[in-house]
């Protein structure tokens, strides 16, 4: 297949490569995605979408994650408004120790940290977006920070769709009286999070570890990004009892992640419909 013109020759002019196949890639849902062969010998991943920021977005993403050097992302190769071409990861089977190995190394991605909470832009969760720019009073409080950009910020956008009954308005009142005590004893610096880590969200390379692709980063706490992992289904639990004797969490965790998975699930609402509504209720009612 050929790909559009303008698309082909930014392509080959910035890696100095003639592009000899396109092969047409599945498992994209937002993004058409495809595998580019070069002349040179070269393979390339390359998403396409109309989106004009999103693939900003991705590329500033997996650049931060590549900071902390601790877990495997895609490479980028060039980012433009309409698309981004990847470093091509050829995908084996797991290894004996892959979900040892990525709970530690996961571990030691969230030991990276940041000066504040948030990122320096907005980005995506999925295709709703994510609001990452801090306000003054929410930089180093994880509190305000989370309920205001991640929790409100859902809320309103439930409001615009109509799924903003009278049983989830009182829920999310109660949530934001209540929200400093149940969060409490957890207090730590902000970490570098993947954002948005699930099944769906990491592939095995070829040396059978784990590679983290389309990440919502952003500066928070690391059991956001752990509650996320457990919310459709769950990893290993080698993969938990790995990450926490390498990087122990808080005594609490367990009754603090359903305010972490209430983000995701508001976001489903938001971009899926009714099906997700009464799980977000359920979260809500497990602190009441």
């Amino acid at each position: 297949m050929k790909l559009k013109s303008r698309t082909e020759s930014l392509i080959e002019k910035h890696t100095g490569s003639r592009i000899e196949s396109v092969q047409s890639l599945s498992g994209g849902c937002i993004s058409d995605a495809y595998k580019i062969n070069f002349a040179s010998g070269l393979t390339a991943f390359l998403k396409t979408n109309s989106e004009r920021s999103m693939f900003r977005k991705e590329a500033n993403g997996l650049n931060e994650l590549a900071k902390a050097q601790a877990i495997r992302n895609p490479k980028v190769i060039l980012c433009e408004d309409d698309f981004i071409l990847l470093e091509f990861i050829a995908q084996g089977n797991r290894s004996k120790t892959f979900f040892k190995d990525f709970g530690i190394n996961f571990a030691k991605l969230h030991q990276f940290k940041g000066e504040s909470f948030g990122f320096y832009e907005d980005n995506f969760i999925g295709s709703s977006v994510q609001k990452n720019i801090p306000d003054q009073n929410e930089k180093d409080n994880w509190a305000e920070f989370y309920f205001n950009k991640r929790i409100l910020f859902q809320y309103r956008l439930a409001e615009k769709n109509g799924y903003a009954s009278p049983e989830l308005t009182g829920g999310i009142k109660m949530l934001e009286e209540k929200l400093e005590i149940i969060l409490k004893g957890s207090e730590e610096p902000p970490a570098l999070l993947h954002g948005d880590l699930w099944s769906g969200n990491y592939i095995t390379d070829e040396y059978g570890n784990a590679c983290l692709i389309d990440p919502a980063v952003y500066y928070g706490h690391r059991e956001a990004d752990l509650a996320m992992t457990k919310l459709f289904g769950g990893f290993s639990e080698e993969f938990y009892r790995s990450y926490d004797e390498y990087f122990p969490l808080k005594p609490g965790y367990e009754y603090r992640q359903n305010i972490y998975k209430l983000y995701h699930i508001m976001n489903h609402l938001n971009l899926f419909g009714t099906g997700y509504y009464s799980r977000a209720i359920e979260l809500i009612r497990s602190y009441l």
